[in-house]
C-alpha cells in the first residue's frame, strides 16, 4: 500500500518509521520552506507544496495524492487530522482515510456534541460546557454558574481558544480573544463555557477500535501543563488507583462503540479533588504522547491504526507492565515566557540510552523558525518502576547536547527532580502556580558541551561548504 503522511516534522517520520517496518511505500509533503526537513528525506517520495498554509490545504494535498496514485492518507496530528470534510474527501475519492470516518470524528471531534453523547450514556460532564456563538449567550450562561470559569474552542485541543476566566469583568476580554484564537486555529469560533475544576488532574484513556471490539490501552496522566499544553505525560497515573481506573476505561468504551468508532482514539477525563471524574473530550486521532502507551504495552498503535483501516479485527488483549515518562523538548525560553525560539541547530545529539526512545523531525543544520510548533523532540523512557523511568529520563536529557536556539532542556530536569513530582503530586495547575528560575549558574547547557562541540558550532555558522571527504581521517577509497 502506498500511503502519503499529510503532516509534517517529528510525527511524519514516526510514521514513516511503521510504513517502513510494514512494507508500504511512503510519500512525504513540504512546505516550500521545508525541502531539507528531515521528513522529506525519511519518504519514499516528496511532494512539493504551494501556498501559504500548505499543511492546512485539503484540496491540494489530495490532488497530489490522486496524482501520484496514493492509496491511504494518514494525517498524524493536528492540521488536517480531525478535519471531517476531509475524511470524507478521501472516501469519496477512492482513497483510504488512516482514522476514523467523518460521521464519528463529527460526533465526537465537536466537544459540544461529545459533551450531549456523554450526558445520554449518564457519563459525567462537567457543568455548562454549553456552546455560545457569541458573547452575550455567555454571559447569560455564566449567571447560572460559579466562577472562575473556563472558556475554550469546540471545535479543538491543544490549548488553543482557552482562556481562565476569574470574574464577571474580563469574561467579554477574555471570550473575544477565545473565539479569535479559535478562528484562526480551527476555522470555527464556536466557545464553550464550563465551571473550572480545581485542583485537577487530566487522566486521558488510550483506545483502539475496529467497530466491533474496543479494546483500552491504559491511561496516561497529562496534567503538568502550562497555558493549556502538556509538558510532561506518563503511564500508569500516579493520580489514579484500580476503581478510578475502571470506571475511566468503562466510560470511554461505552462512549466509542456509541458513537460507532474505528480506528485509534483517545477519551480526556479530568479528574476532581475528591475523585470525582468528568468526561471532556475525544481525540479522534493519534494523540502526541501515544508512544507512553506503546513503551507499556509493546503495541504500535500506527501499525493498528493501518491494519484496521484496512479492515482488520482486534486479535490481541496486551498488558501493561513497568512506567513509562515522556517530555516535550520545545524551542522555547521557559523563564521568559515559554516565548518560542528560532536559530539554526548547530549542535543535536541525542543519548543512545536503553530503554529511552527519542522521536524527532529534526537534525543538526536545521533551522527552527517561528512558522511551525516549537516542538523539536519527545523524549520516552520506561521502567519497571515509576523511579526508574523518572531516572532514565534524566539521564538521557543530560546526555543531550543542542547548540543554536535556546530550548526547555533545563526547566524539564527542574520539574523531573522535584520532589513535588517524585510524590505525583501533578495537578493542571502545578507549573503555573510555582515560581521558576534557572539554576544558579545555567547557561542553557553550554556548560557541559565540550570544546570540541564548541568549535564544531562555530564552524557551523560560517557560510563556507566543507568538501565532502575534508573530516574522514584515515579514510582511502578502494583500500
Amino acid at each position: 500500500m502506498k500511503v502519503l503522511v499529510a503532516n509534517r516534522g517529528e510525527i511524519a517520520c514516526r510514521i514513516f518509521k511503521t510504513l517502513r517496518q510494514e512494507g508500504m511505500r511512503s510519500v512525504a509533503i513540504y512546505a516550500a520552506d521545508e525541502k531539507q526537513a528531515e521528513h522529506v528525506f525519511m519518504a519514499d517520495e516528496a511532494l512539493a507544496l504551494a501556498g501559504e498554509r500548505p499543511y492546512l490545504d485539503a484540496t491540494q494535498i489530495l490532488k497530489l495524492a490522486l496524482e501520484h496514485q496514493v492509496e491511504a492518507i494518514h494525517p498524524g496530528y493536528g492540521y488536517l487530522s480531525e478535519n471531517a470534510d476531509f475524511a470524507d474527501a478521501c472516501k469519496k475519492s477512492g482513497i483510504q482515510f488512516i482514522g476514523p470516518d467523518g460521521q464519528a470524528m463529527r460526533l465526537l471531534g465537536d466537544k459540544s456534541k461529545a459533551r450531549a453523547l456523554a450526558q445520554s450514556l449518564d457519563i459525567p460532564v462537567i457543568p455548562g460546557a454549553e456552546a455560545c456563538q457569541n458573547v452575550e449567550q455567555a454571559q447569560e450562561l455564566a449567571q447560572s454558574l460559579t466562577y472562575p470559569l473556563l472558556l475554550k474552542a469546540a471545535a479543538g485541543g491543544g490549548g488553543k481558544g482557552m482562556r481562565l476566566v476569574d470574574d464577571a469583568s474580563t469574561l467579554s476580554q477574555s471570550f473575544a480573544a477565545a473565539q479569535h484564537e479559535a478562528r484562526n486555529a480551527f476555522g470555527d469560533d464556536q466557545i464553550l463555557l464550563e465551571k473550572w475544576i480545581h485542583p485537577a488532574r487530566h487522566i486521558e484513556v488510550q483506545i483502539l477500535s475496529d467497530g466491533d471490539n474496543v479494546i483500552t490501552l491504559g491511561e496516561r496522566e497529562c496534567s503538568l501543563q502550562r497555558r493549556y499544553q502538556k509538558i510532561v505525560e506518563e503511564s500508569p497515573a500516579p493520580g489514579a488507583d484500580d476503581d478510578l481506573r475502571s470506571q475511566l476505561y468503562a466510560a470511554a468504551k461505552k462512549i466509542i462503540k456509541a458513537a460507532d468508532y474505528k480506528n485509534a482514539g483517545t477519551v480526556e477525563f479530568l479528574v476532581g479533588p475528591e475523585g470525582t471524574f468528568y468526561f471532556l473530550e475525544v481525540n479522534t486521532r493519534l494523540q502526541v504522547e501515544h508512544p507512553v502507551s506503546e513503551f507499556c504495552f509493546g503495541v504500535d498503535l500506527v501499525a493498528w491504526q493501518l491494519a484496521i483501516a484496512q479492515g482488520e479485527k482486534i486479535n490481541i488483549a496486551p498488558t501493561s507492565r513497568g512506567h513509562a515518562l515522556e517530555v516535550r523538548l520545545n524551542a522555547e525560553a521557559p523563564y521568559e515566557g515559554f516565548l518560542p525560539q528560532s536559530g539554526d541547530l548547530a549542535v543535536l545529539e541525542w543519548p543512545q540510552h536503553p530503554f529511552v526512545r527519542i522521536d524527532t523531525g529534526m537534525r543538526e543544520g536545521n533551522h527552527i523558525g517561528s512558522q511551525y510548533d516549537p516542538l523539536l523532540a519527545k523524549m520516552i523512557a520506561w521502567g519497571e518502576t515509576r523511579t526508574q523511568a523518572t531516572q532514565r529520563l534524566i539521564a538521557a536529557l543530560k546526555d543531550t547536547t543542542i547548540l543554536g536556539v535556546q530550548t526547555n532542556q533545563t526547566f524539564l530536569l527542574q520539574i523531573l527532580e522535584e520532589q513535588f513530582f517524585a510524590n505525583g503530586e501533578t495537578f493542571t495547575t502545578t507549573i503555573e502556580n510555582l515560581d521558576w528560575h534557572p539554576p544558579a549558574g545555567d547557561e542553557n547547557i553550554l556548560a557541559q558541551v565540550g570544546t570540541h562541540h564548541y568549535s564544531h558550532a562555530q564552524k557551523s555558522t560560517q557560510k563556507t561548504t566543507p568538501e565532502p571527504f575534508s573530516h574522514l581521517k584515515g579514510f582511502r577509497l578502494g583500500a
